[in-house]
C-alpha cells in the first residue's frame, strides 16, 4: 500500500457542521461513519496517512450550478464576509483540531519530521490550513496566532473577495483570468508567509492573484487541488502557463477529485471513470515532471468519483496508475512525497 499525504481536505467542515447540530465530531472521526469522505477507519482502510486540512467558512449566498443544455454553468461569486463572524468561527474549527489530537484522534502536525512520526505510528497526521482569510485582518495579528496554534498552510482566498485578493468563480466552460489580483494587504500576507514559513495555496485565486504571488513569493508555487485546464476548462483548474510557473519553483499542484474539474463536460456526475483522473495526472507530469504532481483530493469538499467513494477507496486511484505504467518511485512521489518535499523546503526544521 502507497501511504497517502493529501494536499487539501475538508473534515474540519463537516464536523465543525456536525457538532453546530449537536453531534460529537470526536466520536465520529475516531469511531467512523458512513456520512462524507474521511475518519480515522476509513482513512486507515484507504492509506490516508494524513493532509491538509482546511479551516473553511462556508458563504451563505453561494448560488448553485445550473448547467444549460450544453452543460454550461456560471457561479457568481458570494458577498465577501465579514472579519468579526469569520474570526469566531475559524477559532471553533481551529479549537477542534486541537480537541482531535488531544483526543487521540490525529496528531496536528507543524513539520515534515512531526509528519513522519505520526505516519510511522499509524496516527493522522494533520496539517492545519486555512482557506480563505476572512478570520485574518490586514494587521495579520491573526496570522501569528494561528501559526503558533500550529497553521502552516493558507490560501489568501476562496472564491470570493477578502481584503487580500479576488478569488476565481466556479464557472465552465471559463478562463481564470478575470478580476483584480492582489491588494496591498495580500502582498504584506505573502511576505509575512514567507517570513513566518507558511505555504501559500493559489488554488482558487484568480490569474491575476497568481502571477502577483508569483512575483511576490519566494517558495515553490503551490495549487493544492486544482486540474488542468486544457483538459477540463473550468475556472479553477490551471493553465498551462500556470503549471510552467509552479514547475519553475519546483513547487508541487494537487490533482483534485471533484468529478466537475476532471470531466471534459464538467458535468457533476459521481459516474466518472479512473481514466480522467489519469488523463490529468498524465497530462500534469508531462508538464511539470513527476517532481510536481501530487495529489489534493477534496474529500468532504466535493463530490467525488463512485469507484473511490471516499478515503478507504484511496487505492483505487494508486492501483489505476499502476496499470498505467507508473513505478513505486513515482507513485511514492505523487502520494506523498512530493508534498514533503516542499514542506520541507518552506517550514524548514
Amino acid at each position: 500500500m502507497q501511504l497517502i499525504f493529501d494536499g487539501h481536505n475538508d473534515v474540519l467542515y463537516r464536523l465543525h457542521s456536525h457538532a453546530r447540530e449537536g453531534r460529537d465530531p470526536i466520536a465520529e472521526f475516531l469511531e467512523g461513519t458512513t456520512e462524507g469522505h474521511i475518519d480515522a477507519p476509513r482513512a486507515r482502510a484507504g492509506g490516508l496517512a494524513g493532509g491538509l486540512c482546511a479551516i473553511y467558512l462556508a458563504s451563505p449566498d453561494l448560488g448553485h450550478r445550473e448547467p444549460d443544455e450544453k452543460g454550461h454553468y456560471a457561479i457568481p461569486l458570494p458577498a465577501p464576509l465579514s472579519h468579526q463572524p469569520s474570526l469566531a468561527t475559524a477559532m471553533e474549527i481551529a479549537a477542534l483540531a486541537v480537541r482531535l489530537e488531544r483526543s487521540g484522534g490525529w496528531a496536528l502536525c507543524r513539520s515534515v519530521a512531526d509528519i513522519r512520526s505520526a505516519m510511522a505510528r499509524g496516527i493522522f497526521a494533520a496539517v492545519m490550513h486555512i482557506e480563505g482569510c476572512e478570520a485574518i485582518s490586514a494587521h495579520l495579528d491573526e496570522l501569528h496566532v494561528f501559526h503558533a496554534a500550529g497553521l502552516r498552510s493558507l490560501g489568501p482566498v476562496w472564491s470570493r473577495e477578502t481584503i487580500f485578493g479576488h478569488g476565481v468563480p466556479f464557472a465552465y466552460p471559463a478562463d481564470p483570468d478575470m478580476g483584480d489580483g492582489l491588494t496591498e494587504a495580500g502582498f504584506r500576507l505573502v511576505k509575512a508567509c514567507n517570513e513566518l514559513g507558511i505555504l501559500i495555496d493559489l488554488a482558487h485565486l484568480n490569474d491575476k492573484g497568481f502571477w502577483d504571488v508569483a512575483r511576490t513569493s519566494r517558495h515553490p508555487l503551490v495549487a493544492s487541488h486544482s486540474n488542468v485546464h486544457a483538459l477540463t476548462p473550468v475556472a479553477r483548474n490551471l493553465t498551462d502557463r500556470q503549471m510552467d510557473a509552479i514547475r519553475d519553483t519546483r513547487g508541487v499542484a494537487g490533482l483534485n477529485y471533484a468529478v466537475t474539474m476532471l470531466r471534459a463536460d464538467g458535468r457533476e456526475d459521481a459516474e466518472t471513470p479512473m481514466d480522467d483522473l489519469i488523463r490529468h495526472i498524465d497530462y500534469m507530469v508531462e508538464r511539470m515532471g513527476i517532481d510536481c504532481v501530487a495529489l489534493g483530493s477534496d474529500y468532504d469538499g466535493a463530490t467525488i468519483p463512485a469507484e473511490i467513494g471516499d478515503a478507504a477507496g484511496g487505492q483505487v486511484l494508486v492501483e489505476a496508475l499502476r496499470r498505467a505504467g507508473y513505478d513505486e518511485d513515482a507513485l511514492a512521489k505523487i502520494c506523498r512525497e512530493n508534498w514533503l518535499r516542499v514542506a520541507q523546503e518552506v517550514w524548514g526544521g
